[in-house]
């Protein structure tokens, strides 16, 4: 497999920080989802929902730490997997029927993954917990506007089947290696 930036996405609660811990347990290299040191960071400063409360800084915020990201795995020497794009971004921001300045929608053009691996909404694993207050409805409208995003970005997504982490993770390291 050649040094590659690979993404998983998917809607709240579709396995991929498992599949991500399960990865990185067979020795590659990933980076975890932002989302929840940012609302972490958020409630540091006084603010509980900070998503809610404001979304767009919320989104800066997300944006800014994805980029980072992207720009460290171009760095590493092996091929990284990271939870969640900056596609991602635009996604949550449409599905909250929010707007975005054109340096968003930059950012994606800018930065492209050699492969997105989409998770699927799957209500047997679903959970909810202080950072995720989606509903298992809002998760699978979620993911709907991630395949639409990502899609108008001119990705192929391969969806990820719902089967055990094993075959997961051996569905992904096959597709590449493919």
């Amino acid at each position: 497999m050649n040094k590659k930036i690979i993404l998983l996405t998917g809607g709240p609660s579709s396995g991929k920080t498992t599949l991500i811990n399960h990865l990185e347990a067979e020795g590659h290299i990933c980076y975890p989802e932002i989302s929840r040191e940012v609302i972490l960071k958020a409630r540091e400063e006084g603010v509980d929902y900070l998503f809610l409360e404001n979304p767009m800084l919320f989104s800066e915020r997300l944006l800014e730490g994805r980029i980072k990201q992207f720009e460290k795995a171009t760095t590493e020497e092996k091929t990284v997997f990271i939870d969640r794009g900056i596609p991602d971004v635009l996604a949550y921001m449409d599905f909250i029927g929010d707007t975005y300045p054109e340096a968003f929608i930059a950012a994606c053009e800018t930065y492209k993954y050699d492969n997105v691996f989409l998770l699927p909404p799957w209500e047997e694993i679903y959970t909810s917990d202080a950072e995720r207050y989606e509903s298992f409805e809002e998760a699978t409208k979620i993911h709907t506007y991630l395949v639409e995003t990502y899609t108008k970005f001119g990705y192929d997504l391969h969806e990820v089947p719902k089967t055990s982490v094993a075959e997961r993770f051996q569905f992904i390291i096959n597709h590449l290696n493919s």
